[in-house]
């Protein structure tokens, strides 16, 4: 799925990123936001891609207006690495909201 914006269940695409419903939802909204371009890891991001990533927030804003999810509250997660929960490879912003999240930590 990563790196395939054609792919059927997504359900917002344009020319920087697109975004699926996430397989294995942890919350009632759980949106993954998807780079186009190929990335490796956070570790490898160069300041060419600043405005792609920079977008890749303004997306999750609005992901989470037409979800319904602003007012009560969402969380955006960036996991890097195998001890931080990334299972795979590609870099991707996690939206997750409509429940009380509680506190990290």
């Amino acid at each position: 799925m990563a790196g395939d914006p054609a792919h059927p269940d997504v359900i917002y695409r344009d020319d920087r990123c697109f975004v699926v419903r996430d397989i294995n939802p942890q919350a009632p909204v759980h949106l993954l936001i998807i780079p186009n371009m190929p990335i490796n890891g956070l570790d490898y991001i160069s300041p060419a891609m600043e405005a792609t990533m920079g977008h890749i927030f303004v997306v999750a804003a609005e992901m989470a207006r037409r979800e319904g999810v602003t007012l009560s509250g969402y969380r955006l997660v960036v996991n890097n690495g195998a001890a931080a929960g990334q299972t795979i490879a590609w870099p991707h912003v996690h939206l997750l909201g409509g429940r009380e999240l509680g506190a990290m930590g």
